[in-house]
């Protein structure tokens, strides 16, 4: 394990973030406490309670996954498109790195990213509702799973997108989408029972199931059915990207 590697990487990308701190960490931060006024605070009050959970409480869960998300797919898929459109990508290619570790290296920057905005989101939620966590090591955990799995999507979009516009399409019309409509703001089971079926077939829903169960013991769904479901989707996203580095698919022509 080429461990040297993996920390420039790591570094190197992680620097980014510090170079663009506006950007990176500020512009995620205020348009989430936007979210919390709006829905939390404005429209919160006038709503009733969801499972004896106050409203503005009951989508802070769902707001952090919200970000976390899009973030993740955002910060890993822009990290290893860069060193394809600039070239780089074949320096990285041609050093002692294995694709595990150059893997590890653009992935754990992302997922890091994620986590320290996550977290800090929480902090800044405590100033708009008044909420508590349950279970503080799932919610850590639920947390760094959803990161990790998310830049792995988001590696693998790097790779397949060839101009910066393929670079946001899945983030902006699949992935925010999936997350609006994945219980952020409500409870399946405030659907019918048509919807309901439905929108089991939305991934993301597990998540937001399995990360609100951490804060308040509720979830739409089995929180294990929830880990089983993470568990799937990066193995699915690990073997997608060995085939792409074995192929050498848009990473050698």
């Amino acid at each position: 394990m080429n461990i040297h590697a993996i920390k420039a990487i790591y570094l190197f990308e992680m620097a980014r973030t510090w170079r663009t701190l506006m950007q990176s960490i500020a512009s995620p931060v205020l348009s989430t406490s936007l979210y919390f006024i709006v829905f939390g605070s404005a429209i919160g009050s006038r709503m009733a309670e969801i499972d004896g959970i106050s409203y503005g409480a009951y989508i802070v869960p769902g707001l952090i996954m919200l970000t976390v998300l899009t973030e993740s797919t955002s910060n890993s898929s822009f990290g290893i498109y860069m060193p394809k459109f600039s070239g780089t990508i074949y320096e990285i290619l041609s050093a002692p790195i294995s694709a595990l570790e150059i893997v590890m290296g653009y992935v754990g920057a992302a997922a890091s990213k994620s986590i320290v905005l996550g977290l800090i989101i929480l902090l800044t939620a405590r100033l708009f509702v008044d909420f508590s966590v349950a279970h503080p090591v799932w919610m850590l955990a639920f947390l760094i799973l959803t990161s990790v799995s998310f830049s792995l999507l988001g590696f693998i979009i790097g790779i397949w997108a060839d101009s910066f516009e393929k670079l946001q399409v899945v983030p902006l019309m699949v992935i925010a989408p999936l997350a609006f409509l994945g219980g952020s703001f409500y409870s399946i089971h405030m659907l019918p029972p048509l919807w309901q079926t439905i929108t089991l077939f939305n991934p993301v829903v597990y998540l937001v199931s399995g990360f609100r169960w951490s804060f308040y013991g509720v979830s739409d769904v089995n929180v294990g059915f929830s880990l089983a479901m993470i568990a799937v989707f990066i193995v699915i996203c690990l073997g997608i990207i060995a085939w792409m580095f074995r192929t050498g698919y848009k990473i050698k022509v």
